[in-house]
């Protein structure tokens, strides 16, 4: 189980050192996904500072999702990150996948929130 942890761990340091070195003035979209839920955030790494976040446990989402941890429910996290940055007035941001593959949940989360607005 310690060379898992150590192979993802791994994996996000260098998905977020190629990110540092390509993020020039844009915000960063950081994603998490556990087995139940999803999460995402809008960063600006240069104050340190959470801009605007989403996951599948708010309540307005709870009566639309079945679960939090399926494609449907990513989308519509998606649309709520995408919805929440533009409000603060952030438009262009870097994705950050973290060590997860870029497919399936993932995949609709980011697809949402380029349909909201968000350029990346």
């Amino acid at each position: 189980m310690a060379k898992t942890k150590q192979l993802f761990t791994r994996r996000v340091r260098r998905t977020r050192d190629k990110l540092r070195r390509r993020l020039g003035d844009r915000l960063r979209l950081s994603v998490f996904r556990s087995s139940k839920h999803i999460y995402a955030q809008v960063i600006d790494d240069r104050r340190g500072v959470t801009l605007a976040a989403a996951s599948s446990l708010e309540k307005s989402l709870k009566g639309k999702l079945s679960t939090g941890a399926d494609v449907k429910s990513a989308a519509e996290v998606g649309k709520l990150i995408a919805e929440r940055a533009l409000a603060a007035g952030v438009k262009n941001v870097v994705f950050d996948r973290g060590g997860y593959k870029f497919h399936g949940r993932l995949k609709a989360l980011a697809a949402a929130a380029r349909e909201g607005g968000l350029s990346f």
